[in-house]
């Protein structure tokens, strides 16, 4: 089993698995987060956590929105690049705005299937499994478009630097 620690702030990093919804006895949205060895509860919702940890890589959750717009035209439940370098690319489960909104790190999910109507269990890549009161068809197509995206941002990412090492490299034939 594995340890769960109660914190008032999380700091999002490569290690996080997924940023949880979860009620409390007296209704109120925290946070469950899961991490490769350890979980955490943290008392705020798992929209503010994300967009904490979007402002420690230098923009907010909506800058981020916006740039995943701007990159692959996604609108609604748009997934987001928190920290490409480090692949934390995240995904809401649904709108940022609800309480119910967890967020799933699009590099540790090995495998999804449904469970009944309604419910999809999500196996991530070191063997532990959630399920999620989100349909199969939208959880598979929130990771289809988290694909989408990255791919697109990782293109751009790539021309940019090929774009810089041919600059360099110009800049250097020209001074010798």
């Amino acid at each position: 089993m594995m340890e769960n620690v109660m914190r008032i702030t999380y700091e999002v990093t490569p290690l996080t698995m997924a940023v949880l919804s979860k009620k409390d006895k007296g209704g109120k949205t925290n946070t469950f987060i899961l991490e490769e060895k350890r979980d955490y509860t943290v008392y705020t919702t798992p929209t503010k956590v994300i967009d904490e940890a979007c402002k420690f890589f230098g923009s907010s959750l909506r800058g981020r929105l916006e740039g995943t717009k701007d990159i692959s035209k996604i609108t609604h439940k748009a997934p987001i690049a928190i920290d490409p370098s480090s692949g934390m690319y995240f995904f809401p489960t649904a709108s940022p705005a609800r309480n119910n909104c967890s967020w799933i790190n699009h590099s540790y999910v090995d495998e999804i299937k449904p469970i009944g109507k309604n419910k999809t269990e999500i196996t991530f890549n070191n063997g532990r499994r959630i399920i999620l009161n989100v349909s199969y068809g939208s959880m598979r197509n929130q990771l289809q478009r988290t694909a989408q995206f990255r791919f697109h941002l990782d293109t751009r990412m790539k021309h940019l630097q090929n774009t810089m090492s041919d600059n360099n490299q110009s800049t250097e034939k020209t001074n010798q």
